[in-house]
């Protein structure tokens, strides 16, 4: 598949700029300083919906990555394989005006502006990849495939982390959701330290609001995870524990 982009109606640009300036009003103050800078290497602006290929020209001479065209959501082994190959899958069609405030089905907003800044910074990039050479080492695994569906959760999704004494926002669930972005950061009781054991024994709701947000002291420290999360993985596989679905 490719963007086509001169398929991309009068309301498709008039959506993601309404997306982009709604989200620019609170996101210099809220976000994480990677992922505005992210935002600035992949030159996103309100009045251009961004071309695919002009992006993946510069993520590429930052990181080695790039977007991969899906139609949608995909199963999880392409998913994971996309990733382990440095290719982050990402549709390309806009919700409607009438879903300006909630869509079921992640849409390029989500999968674009929500993720692709952050796929600039080298320690969120490996730390990606690594999450995916996992699952793909467990992908006839249900129960490991849940307990990769919690981290990427609570981390790429929904992640908070400190910067300069104060918890900012990075996951794409967040960076996305106008409404959401906010509440994650509304008051400290929400708020609990990444911990590799605990996110992996906490469910998650999948349409609404958590009710915890995990927060990292730094993207290295996600990083550095790694072997700590596949040592997890291997308890549960080994000791036979069940991992219930996330919450409906």
């Amino acid at each position: 598949m490719i963007q086509e982009y001169d398929k991309y109606t009068e309301e498709d640009f008039k959506v993601w700029g309404l997306l982009f300036n709604e989200q620019m009003q609170q996101l210099p103050r809220i976000a994480s300083k990677a992922y505005l800078r992210g935002l600035r290497k992949v030159k996103f602006e309100e009045a251009r919906i961004p071309e695919f290929n002009t992006v993946n020209e510069l993520l590429q001479a930052e990181t080695g990555w790039k977007i991969h065209v899906v139609p949608g959501i995909i199963d999880n082994m392409p998913f994971f394989k996309h990733l382990s190959n440095k290719e982050f899958p990402a549709t390309t069609w806009l919700r409607k005006m009438s879903q300006l405030k909630y869509i079921q089905e992640p849409d390029m907003f989500h999968d674009v502006f929500g993720h692709v800044p952050l796929l600039s910074d080298p320690y969120f990039c490996e730390y990606l990849k690594g999450l995916s050479e996992i699952a793909l080492d467990y992908i006839e695994d249900k129960n490991v495939l849940e307990l990769m569906a919690r981290i990427y959760w609570f981390t790429v999704e929904f992640g908070l982390i400190k910067e300069d004494g104060q918890i900012k926002i990075y996951g794409a669930g967040l960076i996305s959701s106008p409404g959401e972005s906010l509440f994650s950061l509304s008051t400290a009781d929400l708020h609990q330290p990444f911990d590799v054991g605990t996110i992996l024994a906490t469910s998650y709701f999948n349409d609404r609001y958590q009710i915890q947000y995990f927060v990292a002291e730094s993207y290295e420290q996600m990083y550095h995870s790694l072997p700590a999360i596949r040592e997890e993985v291997e308890r549960y596989v080994s000791e036979q524990i069940e991992v219930k679905p996330a919450y409906a």
